[in-house]
């Protein structure tokens, strides 16, 4: 959209004047400054003090549905007493507060329970990658020092030979597995819970009473390391529920920004749904969606694995109000040709982040959904996702920006080459982000934390600029990094897999442009002389070490030593340009 297609007199006000209002005391989203670690931080003054406060919180909205996968449908009464009653049996376990209990399975219902059952006796959560293969799930559980696993039937069955490996484990619990068991450590969580439907009908007993505040860790993630090992991002209560308070900020923003007052909340309004096509063990799908919609009163709908037809099915069966996850789902929503055979009117947002998006998605959303509102967000997972938030006619009048900070939240434009000077709007430099919600660091990587986490500050490694108003532009990243559809892919990991190869004397990864995913990855390598080896011969060998999304989809042989710069850094540029040349002459 452009200026002159925006409302007479747009903005009424600035962003910083619309945050002023909508942060005032006495307001939910009141803030207040408080010193954590030492730092003067902006803090919501209202967010719920920790994870299992949002489970006590929830009771309140009683029998309206929470969870719907497949034919299962679970109230948020019946969700509490399963929390419940998986929180006892992680007491009787041993699990004491600081310990990790570790999740490894595809969105349901039961990944859920785990997740608030463990954090409400005080565990630090450790969601571990469900595409990872068993040597990257045995990592994540020996470096976290996981004392409980709880997996579904398949990962259960790509750890089973890895459990020897991971000395921590004191119980590993197994969902929706119908063969018996024989392995000591393992137990059916059925046998615990019982299943989804039947969660009603548990005892309703409270919680264990364990005290949580908002500074005690929470949750640890993990996020590719440029190393090639995934580092655990640590976050407390408090950066987690952070989210929860910068998600009700967005629309009422567009409201004051179009000179408009925002609605009163309405206790009588239909219940709010969303469709989650993210994965939970992604700081999005958790902390940006499941949280807040627990917190909210909100029903999410999940999927077994993405179909757009299916998705058409759920948003006019449930009434969603809210799609997308990443652009690529975006894109499906708006052109798949069935389209047109569902009644997708209740769409009221289609928002997405962790991928590049192009400007033309924001205006097809609108051409398509007219009653829906385009948003995105920028964050990290060292960030506990929302840093920004972009909609309404500010997403439309900047489509290529990820929009401004959240009131909580600074960002600034620093120099790379010092890390210190703050650069003037308009110029490109490194994003330095600070906030509540972000993480406390690495675990067990001190180095690596006091590289990245600096005084309260993150270095992103991405590349970028702020306007006069403060709406953020991502440029590139410093990283060696590429996104797939959401999923982080460093390259260096890779590389190093296909360094393992006996015929690879040289390797590198680029990122090839994907109109819905954003970008893929392409491998260039060098044989060494004499040597052999076939294009699915070394996609095959990456897949046998690493999760499939970060499978070469192209290898291109290169009959030399691969282009350097006088430091020896290769020049990825150069590579980038023989992929563009045959898209080119398709």
């Amino acid at each position: 959209m452009t200026e002159a297609a925006l409302p007479p007199g747009w903005p009424a006000m600035s962003i910083q004047q619309a945050h002023a209002i909508l942060t005032a005391p006495g307001l939910p989203t009141e803030i207040e400054e408080l010193e954590i670690r030492g730092i003067k931080t902006k803090v919501w003054k209202n967010a719920p003090p920790s994870i299992r406060s949002v489970v006590e919180w929830s009771r309140q909205h009683g029998e309206k549905i929470f969870l719907v996968y497949e034919d299962e449908r679970v109230s948020f009464e019946a969700f509490y007493r399963a929390v419940s009653a998986f929180a006892r049996e992680l007491q009787a376990q041993g699990v004491q507060k600081g310990d990790r209990v570790a999740i490894v399975m595809r969105n349901l219902p039961e990944w859920v329970v785990a997740f608030y059952a463990a954090a409400s006796v005080g565990a630090i959560v450790t969601p571990l990658n469900a595409w990872w293969t068993g040597p990257e799930l045995e990592y994540g559980v020996t470096d976290s020092g996981a004392k409980v696993l709880v997996v579904d039937a398949e990962r259960y069955e790509r750890m089973t030979e890895h459990l020897p490996n991971c000395p921590s484990l004191v119980r590993v619990y197994v969902s929706r597995e119908r063969d018996e068991i024989a392995h000591p450590l393992v137990k059916k969580l059925e046998d615990v819970i019982g299943a989804p439907n039947s969660w009603k009908d548990l005892p309703a007993e409270p919680l264990p009473p364990v005290e949580i505040g908002p500074e005690d860790d929470a949750t640890i993630f993990y996020t590719s390391g440029t190393t090639g090992k995934p580092k655990g991002a640590l976050a407390t209560q408090r950066a987690v529920n952070s989210n929860i308070m910068a998600g009700a900020i967005g629309a009422a923003r567009s409201f004051l920004r179009r000179g408009e007052a925002p609605p009163q909340p309405d206790p009588n309004a239909p219940q709010r749904a969303s469709l989650i096509s993210v994965p939970f063990f992604h700081v999005t799908g958790c902390f940006a969606v499941l949280n807040p919609s627990l917190f909210g009163g909100a029903k999410l709908v999940m999927m077994y694995k993405w179909d757009v037809i299916r998705a058409f099915e759920l948003i006019e069966r449930e009434k969603i109000n809210q799609a997308g996850g990443v652009p690529t789902i975006a894109w499906q929503l708006i052109e798949h040709p069935a389209r047109k055979n569902y009644d997708l009117s209740s769409l009221e947002s289609v928002g997405y982040g962790g991928a590049p998006s192009a400007p033309e998605l924001v205006r097809k959303i609108k051409e398509t959904f007219p009653k829906s509102a385009p948003s995105n967000g920028w964050g990290m997972t060292e960030t506990c996702a929302s840093v920004t938030g972009h909609s309404g006619e500010d997403y439309q009048n900047r489509p290529d920006s990820c929009g401004p900070a959240v009131p909580v939240s600074e960002l600034q434009i620093r120099d790379p080459n010092d890390g210190v000077t703050v650069l003037p709007p308009g110029q490109v430099g490194e994003l330095w982000a600070k906030g509540p919600q972000v993480c406390k660091g690495y675990w067990n990587k001190p180095e690596e934390t006091a590289k990245t986490f600096v005084d309260g500050w993150v270095r992103t490694g991405d590349l970028a600029k702020l306007d006069e108003e403060g709406f953020c532009f991502i440029i590139d990243r410093a990283k060696d990094m590429l996104i797939r559809g959401g999923e982080n892919i460093y390259c260096v990991e890779v590389e190093n897999v296909l360094y393992d190869h006996p015929a690879v004397m040289d390797a590198a990864i680029v990122g090839i442009p994907h109109r819905t995913l954003g970008e893929e990855p392409a491998a260039v390598v060098t044989l060494k002389p004499g040597a052999s080896a076939t294009e699915e011969e070394l996609r095959a060998h990456v897949a046998e070490h690493l999760a499939a999304f970060k499978v070469p989809v192209k290898v291109k042989f290169w009959h030399e030593i691969l282009p350097r710069n006088a430091n020896g850094k290769i020049l990825k540029n150069e590579l980038k340009k023989a992929f563009e040349e045959e898209q080119a002459g398709a």
